[in-house]
Parts: C-alpha cells; sequence; structure tokens
C-alpha cells in the first residue's frame, strides 16, 4: 500500500525521520525529551566546558573548574544519567574528599552549576538541584604574615636565586613588594606598566580591571627588568611570547633555603597587607592597595589592626603612667 507515493514499508529505512514518527504515533517532543534526559554527566560535562566554562569564566577559573570535572567527577559519574542522580550519591561523594575539604568543596560548587544549567537546558526537568542542601566543610582561613627576620632571609635566598632563574626571583621579588595576585605578575605585560605614573595598569585582574599603585622598590626593580623584542610579558617563559607559568617549583626552592617552610606565595600578598597595617593605614586604604572590590574582603586583617591600637594603646598609657609616677621612660 501507498500514500501520496510513499511506502508505508519505506519508513523502516529512515527510522529517525518526521515520516516514521507520523506513522508510529511518535510524538517529536517526546522524542527530543528521552534525548535529553539520555544525557550522561560525561556528555554533558564536554558541553558544559564547551558552552559554559570556556565562554563565561576567566583562564585561572576555568582550569580550576576543568580541574574538577576532569579529575573527580567524571571519574566518579561519568556513565551515570544526568537525570537519575540524586542528593544521596551527591552527599556520598562529597564525603569521600574529606580528607581534602578545600577542593571537595570548589568541587561540589562546580557540579552544582553544572546542575543548575542542566535545569536551563531542559537536561534534568524537575527542578531539583541535588547540590542544594549538601553541608560543605568548614575551611580554617590560613594566615601567615613574613617578620622582619623573615624578610631579611628571603631576600637573600632572592638573591642567591636570582643567578639561575632570575625570572622566578624578580617575579616574587614584584609579589613581595606591591601586593598583587601572583597571575597579575605572572601576566603582567609590558603595555600595562606605567613606570613615570608608577603605575600598573591592570585591565582584567580578578576583580576587574584595575591600577596597582607602585612604590619605589618596585618600580626600581621594573626598570632594572629585561624587555624581549618578541615577547609582550614582563616575566618571560622559555618559549617566545610567553609568560612564566610555573612559580610554584622555584618558590619551593627558594623558601627552603629562606626557611619559610609551608610559607605560600600568597601569604606575601597577606604580609604586605599587614605591614600596611604596621604603618598606620586604615583598611580602607588597605582594600584600595590590594585591589578588594569589597571592604569586607579587607575585614580579615581587622584583627591586626586592633592589635596595633592595642599596642599603641598600652604604649600612652605606660607613657602617662610614667608621668605620674614622675619615672623616665624610653620613647
Amino acid at each position: 500500500m501507498t500514500t501520496t507515493g510513499y511506502s508505508l514499508s519505506g519508513t523502516q529505512n529512515c527510522p529517525n525521520g518526521r515520516a516514521h514518527l507520523f506513522y508510529t504515533g511518535e510524538n517529536p517532543a517526546d522524542r527530543r525529551s528521552d534525548d535529553r534526559k539520555a544525557m550522561t554527566v560525561a556528555s554533558f560535562s564536554r558541553r558544559f566546558l564547551d558552552e559554559y566554562v570556556n565562554v563565561h569564566l576567566k583562564p585561572r577559573t576555568r582550569g580550576e573548574y576543568r580541574r574538577s570535572v576532569e579529575l573527580f567527577i567524571v571519574p566518579k559519574f561519568g556513565s551515570w544519567w544526568m537525570a537519575d542522580l540524586s542528593r544521596a550519591e551527591v552527599v556520598e561523594f562529597h564525603g569521600s574528599f574529606r580528607h581534602i575539604p578545600y577542593q571537595a568543596n570548589r568541587t561540589l560548587g562546580v557540579l552544582s552549576k553544572m546542575f543548575s544549567l542542566a535545569d536551563l537546558w531542559g537536561i534534568r526537568q524537575d527542578g531539583v538541584n541535588p547540590c542544594r542542601g549538601v553541608k560543605r566543610y568548614r575551611e580554617e582561613r590560613r594566615e601567615r604574615f613574613l617578620t622582619r627576620e623573615e624578610y631579611a632571609r628571603l631576600g637573600s635566598s632572592l638573591d642567591e636565586a636570582a643567578e639561575d632563574m632570575p625570572e622566578a626571583a624578580r617575579a616574587i621579588r614584584l609579589l613581595a613588594l606591591t601586593g598583587c595576585r601572583l597571575r597579575e605578575i605572572q601576566t603582567l605585560q609590558w603595555a600595562h606598566v606605567w613606570l613615570g605614573e608608577a603605575e600598573l595598569r591592570l585591565p582584567d585582574s580578578k576583580t576587574g580591571a584595575k591600577t596597582v599603585q607602585l612604590g619605589t622598590a618596585a618600580v626600581d626593580v621594573l626598570k632594572a627588568t629585561p624587555r624581549l623584542p618578541d615577547n609582550p610579558y614582563v616575566i618571560t617563559g622559555r618559549k617566545a611570547g610567553e609568560y612564566l607559568t610555573d612559580l610554584q617549583k622555584p618558590w619551593r626552592r627558594i623558601r627552603k633555603a629562606a626557611g619559610l617552610d609551608g610559607v605560600r606565595l600568597h601569604d606575601l600578598r597577606h604580609s604586605f597587607a599587614s605591614d600596611a597595617l604596621e604603618m598606620g593605614a586604615d583598611l580602607t586604604m588597605i582594600g584600595r592597595m590590594l585591589g578588594h572590590s569589597d571592604i569586607k574582603t579587607t575585614s580579615r586583617y581587622a584583627h591586626l589592626k586592633r592589635e596595633n591600637v592595642k599596642r599603641s594603646t598600652d604604649q600612652v598609657a605606660q607613657r602617662i603612667s610614667s608621668a605620674l609616677t614622675n619615672t623616665r621612660i624610653q620613647a
């Protein structure tokens, strides 16, 4: 039997065509819905990375997201259907990384974003994010500030390191002298350096475009830095036109020589803020120096300010007490 020239049996040759759907009574919308529900975590992860992570996130954040997806999420849930994953499985997954609480929490955040987009993109239509309500681990905030003696040891270590790894030593010295974030110095380009105004004009930092005021010591380091004609970066890498991508390895060597085991590169930023407070800068000024977009971020240093006030109050009280008792003290 034929209908308008088409054979009913002929539809078997095109099982995915509209004719087949018409003659079988299957709803095309249902077919599309079933296809979405059949997406695995692995296949969705590829779309997540291509259409969201690579498009909307900054390079460093992309790396963190990709790490969570490729090292933790896909190895565990890659073959699971997106539509089937429940809160119970997420709780168990999060709990399996309790020994690395920071990474566990970051990965949970990435997984949560994946499921939010799965709902937006119609992959999951129940409106339920299985990551919602999963209690994150407490993260201890590490605050380490270098002392005068430690700075002296670090300086000596940097001088020695400058002989065989000058780029790394220069980058670390700039981190200490500017309070900048690691990536801000790593990716710093000469086009962003204004030596006459003693400024770094960064077009894209963690908090957006910002201007970093430079002290004389930092300006001197930059003036002594050679400029390569084929490389736009201040801290150059081994390959032409690239910046130095790995500072952690040389930093471990430098800090070991300085007796600073356990000190992170980011602690140089904390130490910069601590020294500014010691010299009388208020929290608003510190926030501007570090490029904080929210004063709440700077408030972590409030306890240092209180310690400074307490010490100054004690010194004033001792001076007055000595005056009251007619006792001479050293200023």
